[in-house]
């Protein structure tokens, strides 16, 4: 009896098994090529070239522009508020801090040059400015809607001799932590470019503050230096940005590799306290491209915009641990030195929502005339999650065919395709 059990149950599984349809090979999912109308959105089992695997296994965070949330194309608009001396060049504004919110009002700070006469690039001296951005201050100015603003002046002037930024002191950006203000900034002891000079070196120092209207109190210290002879940041410590992240400040600096083209790069250095001890991170540089920093909280990790030099230039960058990033989208017409309104820039949440306005600025206005300077104007875009504008989202840009022009040929080039012909 229980040997006749056995088998019928044995029969019964045969029967079940031969019953069952073969299952489907995921290689096999797409036996006749890849599929026509929406792209899957989960990676099929089909073998795919390397450029559909990096749709797929990459940081977009969407399948088309239309739907990656950190590709956004960038408009510009002129802001009122600000005088430019009928730009004749004694008058400069540039390298914008991320906007912050305070009393109901946006605050900005930037680099604001005043001087007797335009940059000499072949030499300055106490009166006359070597760059754009030599002997100048921190000011700041106050907005209710972002298009229009009220400058308030100086916050951080030129320090005094010796302490780091007597010369100058530029490109600053803001942190606000444990209820204080904190500015850091490039501190010059030395006229930039100068006689002994290799390149615009300086170190970052900082000032505090109460309230974002000051005063501010510098720290008289070098809180981020140059490194050590021989490594990649020996010369150029430029465009310090703060965060919180990890409960930490994370302080992202752009470096300068030498060599014929020089090569620019991103570091970062990490602290328990605004004024230091700031360590480097042993990675870097931990972005191998872009001239200015300018970064996002973003969902669990940080964005990154990659703007104007190197191989990966004018890309989106993102790094779920700040550190390691990778390319999330690739656009155009990048904001030259970009300061985001960032709402969450130091919440340290792990829920960053990304960005959708800021200042930034246009360099070498009138440089041909010898009055060169630079203004300040806004940019808008969607890298936000919480808007959806398609029209941010449109990648086919059409320029005027005469700015194409303004790019044209040298008259070296012209001169060497003429010679070629003979």
């Amino acid at each position: 009896m229980k040997l006749n059990v056995i088998l019928i149950a044995g029969l019964i599984t045969v029967i079940s098994c031969n019953d069952k349809k073969p299952e489907t090979s995921k290689a096999d999912e797409y036996p006749d090529g890849f599929p026509y109308g929406n792209v899957p959105r989960e990676k099929p089992g089909t073998p795919l070239s390397a450029a559909f695997n990096r749709i797929y296994d990459g940081t977009y965070t969407g399948l088309e522009v239309a739907s990656n949330e950190l590709f956004s194309r960038f408009k510009y608009t002129p802001l009122k508020g600000f005088d430019y001396n009928n730009h004749d060049g004694t008058v400069s504004r540039r390298d914008v801090t991320k906007i912050i919110r305070h009393n109901g009002k946006y605050y900005v700070w930037y680099t604001h040059r005043q001087t007797a006469v335009p940059p000499d690039e072949t030499g300055g001296n106490d009166t006359i400015p070597s760059r754009d951005w030599d002997l100048s201050e921190i000011w700041y100015a106050t907005s209710d809607d972002g298009f229009t603003w009220e400058e308030q002046g100086v916050a951080v002037p030129r320090l005094e001799k010796p302490y780091a930024g007597w010369r100058s002191v530029s490109t600053p950006d803001i942190l606000v932590y444990k209820g204080k203000y904190y500015l850091y900034y490039q501190a010059y002891t030395m006229m930039p470019g100068g006689p002994g000079t290799k390149g615009d070196d300086c170190p970052v120092a900082a000032s505090m503050a109460d309230s974002p209207d000051g005063p501010w109190t510098p720290s008289n210290k070098i809180v981020l230096d140059n490194g050590p002879e021989g490594t990649w940041d020996q010369y150029v410590i430029h465009d310090p940005y703060s965060l919180i992240y990890n409960g930490k400040i994370y302080l992202y600096y752009k470096g300068e590799m030498g060599g014929k083209p020089k090569v620019r790069a991103q570091g970062l250095a990490i602290a328990d306290d605004p004024f230091g001890p700031f360590v480097k991170h042993p990675l870097n540089p931990v972005i191998n491209s872009g001239h200015e920093t300018a970064l996002f909280p973003f969902k669990e990790g940080l964005a990154a915009l990659v703007s104007r030099h190197g191989l990966e230039h004018n890309t989106i960058q993102y790094a779920p641990d700040g550190v390691n990033f990778e390319i999330a989208a690739i656009s155009s017409l990048f904001p030259i030195a970009p300061g985001a309104y960032v709402p969450d820039a130091f919440l340290d949440n792990g829920n960053g929502r990304g960005i959708t306005w800021g200042l930034c600025h246009f360099r070498n206005i009138r440089k041909s005339d010898g009055k060169s300077h630079s203004i300040l104007a806004r940019f808008d875009c969607d890298l936000s999650l919480d808007i959806h504008d398609p029209e941010m989202k449109e990648s086919d840009i059409f320029n005027d065919p005469e700015i194409n022009f303004k790019f044209g040929l040298s008259e070296k080039q012209r001169k060497r395709i003429q010679e070629s012909k003979k």
